[in-house]
């Protein structure tokens, strides 16, 4: 599996074994995987390369993993039934893996334009003109190329800048922020979280055991300020995670970076889709706050495509601490696709990509706009969004958002009920949905099956 130029897309490899593996499964049982260590060695590749591997898998809905104690899957062939109505998490997985279904539960940005052609193909020109330089060698935070390259992207001034060294790439932003909830030691420790947050941030954040305090936004997606104040002078508060989309109005957000700083609160900013924003002159809540105490995370996949999964964290402090976990996790990334995404911050194509993605994304989020209040426009209420692939919808009439969900899989229909952006149940006449949509299914018949549902699922 590990031979000549093939070492580097070994996960495609893995990540076949695995789909064979899956659907030899009896379609009535729930079967536990074989641990990443336990699958490396018998396949003879790295931990790093079979955890991009269920990586992919795990997006796919094709396997989910238990904390402490491991991945679990069922063949895309088998029933929804096995899963719990207590995880809906895993009906949702379930529902996505099974054939001709309408998924529109994911935040999958880059599935309507990626960059993953232009990004194999400079792998190869790398390896064709330079291969004796590229050979793989020890570097446990990344490449010092594609570090660079994210340093200079997210410095703005000589007092706000950033230097390779306080960069660090791994294999998934699963990895990367266990490895920081490690770092900062937040077991036990109280985090306040913008709400909703993505389910994949709460669970590790529960798992790990974090007491979470959620600052919910309103309606318009905006977090009140007042109670973000009570907040953070009524709790002992060692974190605020923030995304770095616009949750704080423009003229609200220096207010919040002094709240910040008068409670010595550390940001952690979410950066999944600051990329994505449809203004791209926008301002962050980062360029306000100490740097002293701010952290940043993001990944590429949200705007390369999937096949630049690695997640990335800057932060100008607790370098030892990082640096050794890192080296513990052993990541074993590709040196060549590293710098292949470095290219692209260097050669300009990735700013030109961005411009394409977001003016696709707006124009998708316009026309899904308006298939919502041809078919829904009594039904749900919303705030158009400002970046990403997805809106945050909230039924206008009191529902089972759980039977809605069940009611629209069964008619090949996904969504996400708000219930998983919460770890207190704050959303549960919520749900959010993916405006970006293949062409195998009829959007009229999606919105008219959405209708239906919330009819369906209404109480009283």
């Amino acid at each position: 599996m590990r031979s000549g130029k093939q070492a580097d897309f070994a996960y495609q490899a893995v990540y076949r074994y695995m789909i064979d593996l899956i659907n030899e499964v009896s379609p009535d049982v729930r079967v536990k995987l074989p641990s990443l260590r336990h699958l490396a060695e018998r396949l003879n590749v790295s931990i790093s390369t079979v955890q991009y591997a269920y990586s992919l898998l795990e997006k796919e809905g094709r396997v989910y993993s238990v904390a402490k104690s491991g991945y679990y899957a069922l063949p895309v062939s088998a029933p929804a039934s096995y899963c719990t109505d207590a995880d809906l998490l895993e009906r949702l997985y379930a529902g996505t893996r099974r054939p001709g279904m309408q998924v529109l539960s994911a935040d999958e940005p880059a599935q309507l334009l990626s960059l993953d052609a232009s990004l194999l193909q400079l792998e190869r020109e790398l390896l064709r003109r330079h291969p004796l330089q590229l050979q793989p060698y020890s570097q446990p935070c990344g490449i010092w190329e594609l570090r660079t390259a994210l340093a200079a992207r997210y410095t703005q001034s000589a007092t706000r800048c950033w230097q390779a060294d306080d960069v660090y790439v791994g294999a998934d932003l699963r990895g990367v922020l266990e490895i920081l909830i490690e770092v900062l030691g937040l077991k036990g420790a109280a985090v306040l979280v913008e709400s909703p947050c993505d389910w994949l941030i709460l669970r590790l954040l529960r798992d790990a055991g974090v007491r979470v305090i959620e600052s919910p936004c309103d309606e318009s997606g905006k977090l009140d300020l007042m109670q973000l104040e009570h907040l953070l002078r009524t709790e002992s508060v060692h974190l605020a995670l923030f995304s770095s989309t616009a949750s704080l109005p423009p003229q609200e957000r220096p207010h919040a970076a002094r709240l910040l700083e008068q409670q010595g609160c550390w940001l952690l900013e979410n950066d999944i889709h600051g990329e994505l924003v449809f203004d791209p002159s926008t301002h962050f809540l980062r360029d306000l706050v100490n740097p002293g105490r701010l952290l940043v995370f993001s990944t590429f996949e949200k705007f390369i495509g999937p096949e630049a999964p690695y997640g990335y964290l800057l932060s100008r402090h607790l370098s030892a601490p990082l640096q050794r976990q890192f080296l513990l996790r052993a990541f074993r990334l590709s040196p060549i696709r590293q710098r292949a995404i470095a290219r692209l911050y260097q050669n300009g194509r990735l700013d030109q990509h961005l411009r394409a993605l977001r003016t696709l994304l707006k124009e998708q989020a316009i026309l899904m706009d308006g298939y919502l209040q041809r078919y829904l426009g009594a039904r749900l209420s919303y705030s158009m969004p400002q970046a990403g692939a997805t809106f945050w919808l909230c039924s206008t009439q009191t529902v089972d958002m759980r039977r809605v969900f069940e009611h629209l899989l069964a008619r090949q229909v996904v969504i996400a009920p708000g219930e998983l952006f919460s770890v207190s149940g704050l959303y549960p006449q919520h749900l959010r949905l993916s405006h970006v949509f293949n062409g195998n299914h009829s959007l009229d018949r999606v919105m008219e099956a959405l209708a239906e549902a919330l009819k369906y699922g209404r109480i009283g």
